[in-house]
């Protein structure tokens, strides 16, 4: 059910459980996900600014972004959320709790790492733009990405000329250049809520560092050997068990 801003119910009761998508997604690509988690809470999602229909105008900081989610959280006041973010996800999951910990029952972070500096927005600009837009049909992008085509329909709209992103190019890359300019470690030191960090085997990310954030901020590190960045899509039954293992510890059912 549609809340309006971007933001989507996706069922079940109680606490929040609030799902961030990662760059260039939506909310909508955590269906799968949030139908097994319905059992755990009240579970919702929410497009980012520059994606899916949230209408807030960029550029916008990564405490910009942060600052959605709380207002979002407090919006359904029902208490602190768990809060679970895929990659860009991750990031706005682990500054919410840093610099809004009342709202924040718990988070789980899905590969991202507090350290990019240096990165360039032309890794991202090559990726994206190697892409056959416009794709011919949704069957198009489910065969040009595999593993994780199911995720990607979910990113993508119909236009008189076929299918493209519902994001824009441009937009991705003023976000994505923010993560190359500054690291979020005193985020990381801020954290006090149970945290789990799930990394992938086959990480983008630099090596370590997703250690040493759940290190540092006294949670559980989980790798999940073969899996591609989309954890959650490209090993689900592996993702769904670190995932549940950690929610049957933070909540009480």
């Amino acid at each position: 059910m549609r809340l309006g801003d971007g933001a989507v119910r996706f069922g079940g009761a109680g606490q929040p459980i609030v799902l961030l998508h990662g760059l260039m997604g939506r909310a909508t690509t955590w269906w799968r996900v949030a139908r097994w988690l319905e059992p755990y809470g009240d579970v919702v999602g929410l497009d980012a600014r520059g994606h899916g229909r949230n209408p807030r105008p960029l550029p916008a900081t990564t405490e910009d972004f942060a600052g959605d989610v709380a207002e979002f959280v407090e919006r359904l006041d029902a208490g602190p959320a768990v809060v679970i973010g895929h990659s860009m996800g991750g990031l706005h999951a682990l500054t919410l709790a840093a610099t809004r910990p009342e709202l924040v029952h718990a988070v789980v972070i899905e590969d991202f790492a507090p350290d990019l500096r240096g990165r360039t927005v032309e890794t991202w600009r090559g990726h994206f733009e190697s892409w056959p837009q416009p794709f011919a049909s949704l069957a198009h992008v489910r065969e040009f990405f595999g593993d994780t085509g199911e995720y990607f329909v979910e990113c993508f709209e119909e236009r008189a000329d076929g299918y493209h992103l519902i994001a824009e190019l441009d937009d991705l890359y003023t976000i994505a250049a923010e993560w190359g300019r500054r690291d979020y470690w005193a985020y990381v030191d801020k954290v006090g809520c149970p945290l789990l960090v799930v990394e992938a085997g086959d990480t983008v990310m630099p090596a370590g560092q997703q250690a040493e954030l759940a290190r540092r901020a006294g949670g559980r590190h989980v790798v999940v050997e073969g899996a591609g960045h989309v954890v959650h899509d490209s090993a689900p039954d592996e993702y769904r068990g670190a995932v549940e293992a950690f929610l049957s510890g933070v909540l009480s059912r």
